[in-house]
């Protein structure tokens, strides 16, 4: 978690993806060069999301970012969903952890959430349609669920399959 170079995202197999994160209590200057190392290792990957599991570390912490939705990063510290609309909506998710798997996801279009800044401020915000999905796809990282998990069983016996072959 120093210095410049992105931290390393862990991939599929990896036992630290099926925990469940714990919360953070204190926004500590290590929590916050945390952030920092997950930022740089997600716009080194190319990806909008990010949670610190992903990273080796089962803390309840991701960071967001879109360019065009959310243009600066956004980091969510112990999230949690207070509404999610009626609405669904099914749409292919990667994921950082499982690179070249596309899965057909089904997620609320749009969720109010809580959680703490960087800053140790509380915050409330309601996401909606890609961000919302994002969000919702970074905080199943907190509780060990994988878009992988997603797939029915013959999906998930090729899968697994195709990943033994390579």
């Amino acid at each position: 978690m120093t210095g410049k170079t992105p931290l390393d995202i862990l991939t599929y197999g990896n036992p630290v993806l099926r925990k469940k994160s714990d919360p953070i209590a204190r926004i500590t200057a290590l929590i916050r060069r945390l952030a920092d190392g997950m930022r740089a290792a997600m716009h080194a990957a190319q990806g909008v999301g990010l949670a610190a599991p992903q990273v080796g570390e089962n803390l309840q912490l991701c960071i967001v970012q879109h360019p065009k939705l959310q243009p600066r990063p956004l980091t969510l510290i112990n999230p949690v969903i207070l509404e999610k609309s009626d609405e669904l909506v099914p749409l292919g998710e990667g994921c950082l952890s499982l690179p070249n798997l596309t899965v057909q996801v089904i997620r609320p279009r749009a969720v109010r959430v809580r959680y703490m800044d960087l800053k140790n401020k509380p915050v409330e915000r309601e996401f909606t349609d890609l961000l919302a999905r994002i969000v919702q796809h970074e905080m199943d990282h907190l509780t060990g669920k994988l878009i992988v998990d997603q797939l029915d069983l013959a999906e998930r016996l090729r899968f697994e399959a195709r990943r033994r072959a390579t």
